[in-house]
């Protein structure tokens, strides 16, 4: 058991019982314990495999290579429309946990199979998006931001462009451009927070400011 882990665990009033209930499963299958992004993180041989965490309606138990489970009992859920990895698990009560432990335990295993055969998630298969013509006309205005820009990560870059492209108005992605010009210039993605996660990663409320 890692201390930081038990830490966070005992610290976590709400769901207290079902993240140590999630700990027992994780460490019966063999995995590590870490503490990474300020949550409780299980690796296989240095690699990170699963996150548990704590949030306000519900704990989860997340599998960063998801996708690739086969999910033959349905029960993983995309934390979100763009999301290309990660696949949860969410619980609000500890007999939820208990009852699907044997299935929670061969989703566990799977995973470990599948970083023992170093398969990884294809991000190219994603088909390439279009970048708004407001934001081209930013670039091509703005030579740093351009250069800032193509320098993100991909998952950075395809964060901006989902989200300028979401506004129906041309105005509209006008002013959310406008707003994160500084942060790309800065080289951060649009759910980095001051905390260092991203505001979608357990462990950050979002209540933090954003840099």
């Amino acid at each position: 058991m890692n201390p930081k882990v038990e830490e966070y665990i005992d610290k976590a009033r709400r769901w207290h019982f079902e993240l140590k209930a999630l700990q027992n499963i994780l460490l019966d299958c063999m995995l590590i314990e870490e503490f990474k992004w300020r949550n409780p993180c299980y690796t296989f041989q240095n690699a990170n495999v699963i996150i548990i965490g704590g949030l306000k309606e519900y704990c989860i138990l997340s599998f960063i290579k998801g996708a690739l489970l086969k999910d033959n009992h349905g029960i993983l859920i995309n934390p979100g429309e763009n999301s290309r990895s990660v696949r949860m698990v969410k619980f609000t009560n500890t007999q939820e946990i208990i009852d699907l432990t044997p299935i929670l335990k061969e989703y566990i295993f799977e995973a470990i199979e599948l970083e023992k055969e170093g398969l990884k998630v294809d991000f190219k298969k994603d088909p390439e998006l279009s970048i708004p013509e407001e934001f081209q006309n930013k670039l091509n205005e703005n030579p740093d931001l351009k250069t800032a820009f193509y320098a993100l990560t991909p998952g950075r870059k395809r964060g901006y462009i989902l989200y300028f492209s979401g506004a129906k108005q041309s105005k509209s992605r006008q002013s959310r451009i406008e707003k994160y010009v500084q942060k790309i210039l800065d080289g951060k993605g649009i759910n980095d927070c001051t905390c260092g996660l991203s505001r979608k990663m357990p462990g950050c409320d979002g209540s933090h400011k954003y840099l």
